[in-house]
């Protein structure tokens, strides 16, 4: 947990805010009732009196159950529970102050269908908008926290060099920390209120690194200058050299993105809720096995999360062994799997992990430690696809397909890291166009 990323949200903050959308649904519960029955004398004091009775219920809901302490900035059963019972208590304050006589509505079934409008509609303002707004908090302080995240040191102590570490520094990504050069005299020299040190190969460089510790990167100029002499070290373009990969997307952007992605997940679910249901069904009448399948996936930050799809293949069909997705033909898939497979309706329990936050619906697909560690071996630069979340679908995707062999994992991290360079907004939504026109014009990706 980074500073700016705070766990837990504001107790006065969400307070306001649970009052303000809880009140939001009273509103929405009393204008229904007027929508629906003849026109009400009084209407505007009863409106009234509703929302004042609606926003006692709900501070009192509050006191009794302290559903605005200890809120976490992302979904916890704990506080989805507490919030709930809240706004039960609420409903009931609502009941007595009509059966005592201080809000009177024109019939037992108005009244009844206020009630329950009230709850569901607060249960979805609350629940539903008080995540989606501490997420985006959430977001901008995660963003923000990128702030001299990467240690890194310049290669080369030239013009270009110096220029690159004040750009590196003031974009927020990196904390530069001293300067590389092959030349001795240069050694111990200050630019600016950076060290110098001697780095002549790629011994020396790792010497330097293990030395300073929490070095987490070299950056390299385009100056042929500002590298190592000719007598034998590293090539710039080799992909063993830690070549910093920086985010692309601004702050503003990152924000847009993680609103898109909990809005529009939240939307999904609902509506494809009977489909996950009929997709459920099907795979767990078919072998009796459980309908979903979650499996350790490496995210953002290198933190594992647990990715979760339904259920395509035979029960135990590893072995206790990783093995790669063989295309149509594996055997390993079931009937109704191969179909969900075919359809990509194997990924919708995947809205869930966006919705949480542990995906995005652009980004790079998340692997399994096991195959992470063999890319790493041939290509480190995978480590820069932690700064973003991984995606549900991606732009080397579009491009690449699946991957079955390692080869084709260490091309589609090249497609990876070019969307990790250039990703926006606008992107991300061409990104998503056309994976929609390849799954409805029936193309295998």
């Amino acid at each position: 947990m980074t500073k700016n990323e705070k766990q837990y949200a504001s107790k006065g903050r969400i307070m306001f805010q649970d009052n303000v959308l809880s009140l939001l649904g009273s509103l929405m519960a009393i204008l229904l009732v007027r929508w629906l029955s003849d026109p009400i004398p009084g209407y505007t004091w009863l409106l009234l009196k509703w929302l004042g009775a609606g926003l006692v219920g709900t501070i009192i809901g509050m006191l009794v159950t302290g559903s605005h302490k200890n809120v976490k900035t992302y979904i916890s059963y704990t506080s989805a529970m507490k919030t709930s019972w809240t706004l039960l208590i609420k409903t009931i304050f609502l009941v007595v102050v009509m059966l005592v006589g201080f809000v009177k509505l024109p019939s037992i079934s108005l009244a009844a269908m206020a009630l329950l409008a009230d709850f569901i509609a607060s249960i979805f303002f609350v629940l539903y908008l008080r995540f989606s707004l501490t997420s985006l908090s959430r977001e901008t302080g995660r963003v923000k926290d990128q702030v001299g995240k990467l240690t890194a040191l310049v290669m080369g102590t030239g013009r270009a060099a110096v220029d690159l570490a004040d750009e590196a520094a003031a974009s927020g990504r990196y904390d530069v920390v001293g300067f590389l050069s092959a030349d001795p005299a240069m050694s111990g020299m200050l630019i600016g209120n950076r060290m110098v040190y001697k780095c002549g190969n790629e011994s020396e460089m790792k010497g330097i690194m293990q030395r300073l510790g929490g070095v987490d990167c070299i950056l390299f100029t385009k100056d042929p200058d500002d590298g190592f002499p000719k007598d034998g070290a590293q090539e710039k373009d080799d992909p063993k050299n830690t070549v910093a990969q920086r985010d692309g997307m601004s702050l503003v952007g990152h924000v847009i993105k993680r609103g898109f992605d909990v809005i529009l997940s939240g939307i999904l679910l609902l509506i494809f809720s009977p489909v996950m249901l009929v997709c459920a069904l099907a795979v767990k009448n078919e072998d009796g096995g459980p309908a979903l399948y979650s499996q350790e996936r490496m995210g953002r930050n290198g933190k594992p999360f647990l990715i979760y799809k339904f259920r395509s293949m035979r029960i135990n069909a590893e072995n206790g062994k990783p093995a790669l997705y063989s295309g149509d033909d594996d055997e390993r898939l079931t009937r109704v799997g191969k179909f969900l497979r075919q359809h990509h309706l194997d990924e919708l329990p995947q809205l869930w992990n966006v919705f949480r936050g542990d995906m995005s619906f652009i980004g790079y697909r998340p692997e399994r430690q096991f195959y992470i560690d063999q890319i790493m071996e041939k290509n480190p630069r995978y480590q820069y696809l932690y700064q973003i979340r991984p995606g549900v679908t991606s732009y080397a995707t579009l491009y690449n397909g699946y991957t079955d062999t390692l080869e084709k994992m260490l091309t589609r991290l090249d497609l990876d890291l070019y969307y990790l360079r250039n990703h926006s907004v606008m992107f991300d939504v061409k990104v998503l166009w056309m994976t929609f026109l390849n799954i409805m014009t029936g193309k295998k990706f």
